[in-house]
């Protein structure tokens, strides 16, 4: 027999995934890497994407279009057919949203190590940044529907969702009026954007992971794959999309990471602010916090391959999007 979900509550002696500690500790991560994320920005990076927008739309589509299809596909294969609906029902919830956040900084650090167009990586970022106001709660509302009828027991805050994102933009404004009259400020900011995304990475492998290694090894085989699919799949859809439309080797592989990897340290954030009260919250929490996990792994190796990938040839073609 299939093993099944077990519940937070019942699975792990500890009474919640995330403590009033942690709790805390992410909200100020998520202040200062959207603050480093404005940081990176200037005007310039601006002027120069709407000259060439084309990397721009083909990240929107990916990142809105395919990201929350992907996660909508997983949890209908993976979960729905294993599972009580109401069983994985606010897993499946928790897939969904981090399906539909938008890029985090993390994906910067690794296209630069994979040759990929930083710059482009930067203004992809920040631009599904601000598209998140619109596109997450519009994606999330699109396939809870879907997902959980009229009637259902699962209730999608939509409001709150939308205030979150709106709350988390004043960092990113901030960091971007500090960049325009502070250059050498704003990039020390926006190096700690990066660095404190990868933080928050190694502070779920520190703490996170072992205090709640019980819920980890309860928590069904296909609950992992939908987390570690969502990232995986993300990256090689929106790399073979890239390349079918012709962008240079340089720009797919930048569309490619800025898809795959999203935002967890927001999807946290907007679950602990949303779902605040939720006696099951746990369970939202569950795959973005094993997608955040995972995530650098998967990245990891997709940068080696693009790595080997014959960068002499490359340099020859125009870096155009």
């Amino acid at each position: 027999m299939i093993e099944t979900v077990i519940l937070a509550a019942e699975a792990v002696s500890e009474p919640t995934v995330v403590t009033p500690f942690e709790e805390a500790l992410l909200a100020g991560l998520v202040f200062v890497i959207m603050f480093g994320l404005g940081a990176g920005l200037t005007p310039r990076d601006f002027r120069s994407a709407l000259r060439r927008p084309w990397g721009l739309i083909i990240g929107w589509v990916t990142q809105f279009g395919f990201m929350p299809l992907i996660a909508y596909l997983l949890v209908v294969t993976l979960l729905f057919p294993f599972f009580p609906v109401d069983e994985v029902a606010l897993i499946a919830l928790g897939a969904l949203l981090m399906g539909s956040v938008p890029a985090g900084t993390t994906s910067n650090i690794f296209t630069y190590f994979s040759k990929g167009n930083l710059a482009l990586s930067v203004i992809m970022t920040a631009n599904s940044t601000l598209w998140a106001i619109v596109m997450t709660p519009l994606v999330i509302w699109i396939y809870g529907r879907a997902l959980f009828p009229a009637g259902s027991d699962v209730e999608i805050p939509t409001r709150n969702i939308v205030l979150t994102l709106v709350i988390l933009l004043i960092p990113v404004v901030c960091g971007m009026l500090i960049r325009r009259y502070s250059a050498n400020v704003g990039a020390i900011l926006e190096l700690m954007g990066g660095f404190f995304g990868l933080f928050f990475i190694v502070f779920l492998l520190a703490t996170w992971v072992p205090r709640n290694w019980e819920l980890l090894s309860n928590t069904a085989w296909q609950t992992y794959l939908v987390a570690i699919g969502l990232g995986l799949v993300g990256i090689t859809i929106a790399y073979l999309f890239a390349k079918a439309l012709r962008l240079h080797p340089m720009n797919a592989r930048t569309v490619a990471l800025e898809t795959g990897i999203q935002n967890g340290p927001l999807a946290l954030a907007i679950i602990l602010v949303t779902f605040r009260g939720n006696p099951r919250i746990d369970e939202i929490l569950l795959v973005p916090a094993l997608y955040s996990l995972f995530i650098v792994i998967v990245s990891t190796f997709v940068t080696f391959g693009f790595r080997r990938a014959n960068l002499k040839e490359e340099q020859k073609i125009p870096n155009l999007l």
